[in-house]
């Protein structure tokens, strides 16, 4: 009797163990639509919004377990909500400072590819011109010390050129913005009043100029130039195309070296190569005001920034993996990409760099 309860005991553990792993077979053996979808937020940057928004149809046609919503929204935006954890990725064109770093020590500063920031115009019958414009004209032109069109600094920039005697409407971001960050350190490297009185961040307390006018994010900049005669701009490359479709003047710009140059990817690149090679192990530099003699002067890293503590392990995975996608050349960082948005790809020093914080991701 005893010996026959056995034999049943030991048929039932058997049975169980059959059942078990007929049970396991079936769970891995569900469509891949059946999967639990991960969803990613990313927000900030109106500058690299144009990039994740060619980026993620593609990524999440090959990843369909994974969804990731884009919003444009300014950089400033972009790096909060990335610290309060509402977004997974804080698109920025701006680094954390040291003191945000200090406050915030669990936030990642990781490069995606060098973006350019072109100045833009609209003087009627000047826009198909390259105006030259440097540093100093500039800031005096946003501080309000510049006021017309035909000012004696801007002239002796522009020798030959019939300067309309009208004043200067210059459009600022009302926005926290890389693109604002980017351009107030250009001023500030070249001028050292505004950098005394003024400096450069994210927002900036703009002097008061008489018909300036605020805009948010690049396409309110686009818009507010191609409504405002005789305005002036700071606009982010991938903005190029309705810049060019709203018949914009786009300038010159006087480099560290003294010459001046176009916004061209070219001019990007040489910039890059003067800098890249100086980027620290966490990646915040700025790349603005390079050396060289074709160096264009305003361009800078175009950053994720990202927790290393993520809400759990399969969305930390998933933010891994599209992130070094991105880097990949021939993923996110492929020519298709990078060239649709007039980019300068990341150089392999830098995605090394890159590569190594997004390991820290947990």
């Amino acid at each position: 009797m005893l010996y026959r309860l056995k034999k049943e005991v030991s048929r039932s553990v058997k049975g169980a163990v059959v059942l078990s792993a007929l049970g396991l077979s079936a769970l891995y053996a569900l469509p891949a639509s059946a999967a639990p979808t991960i969803s990613l937020l990313e927000t900030g940057s109106t500058l690299l919004y144009p990039l994740f928004n060619l980026w993620v149809p593609v990524y999440t046609k090959m990843n369909p377990g994974v969804q990731i919503t884009t919003q444009g929204t300014g950089s400033g935006t972009g790096i909060a909500e990335a610290i309060s954890g509402v977004a997974q990725i804080g698109a920025s064109d701006a680094y954390m400072s040291d003191a945000q770093i200090k406050q915030h020590p669990n936030i990642l500063n990781i490069p995606l590819a060098i973006s350019i920031q072109m100045i833009n115009y609209n003087v009627p019958g000047l826009n198909n011109v390259h105006l030259k414009l440097s540093g100093p004209v500039l800031a005096g032109i946003y501080s309000g010390k510049i006021t017309n069109w035909d000012d004696a600094a801007i002239a002796k920039l522009n020798p030959g050129v019939k300067l309309p005697k009208h004043k200067i409407i210059p459009v600022h971001r009302t926005d926290g913005s890389g693109d604002t960050f980017i351009f107030t350190t250009y001023l500030s490297d070249t001028t050292p009043e505004w950098s005394k009185n003024i400096g450069y961040s994210t927002t900036v307390s703009w002097p008061a100029v008489p018909g300036g006018i605020g805009a948010e994010g690049n396409p309110g900049m686009v818009q507010a130039l191609k409504t405002t005669p005789y305005g002036i701009a700071y606009i982010g490359i991938s903005w190029k195309k309705p810049v060019e479709e709203a018949h914009l003047g786009m300038a010159m710009l006087e480099n560290r070296a003294g010459r001046f140059v176009l916004p061209t990817v070219a001019n990007a690149k040489v910039a890059a190569g003067e800098m890249v090679s100086k980027t620290p192990a966490d990646e915040r530099i700025s790349l603005v005001y390079a050396p060289g003699a074709n160096s264009y002067p305003i361009i800078n890293y175009e950053y994720a920034i990202v927790s290393k503590t993520q809400p759990n392990a399969a969305v930390a995975a998933s933010l891994r993996k599209f992130l070094s996608w991105a880097l990949d050349p021939k993923g996110g960082n492929a020519p298709h990409f990078i060239d649709a948005v007039n980019f300068v790809p990341l150089p392999d020093s830098a995605v090394k760099l890159s590569r190594k914080q997004i390991a820290e991701i947990k």
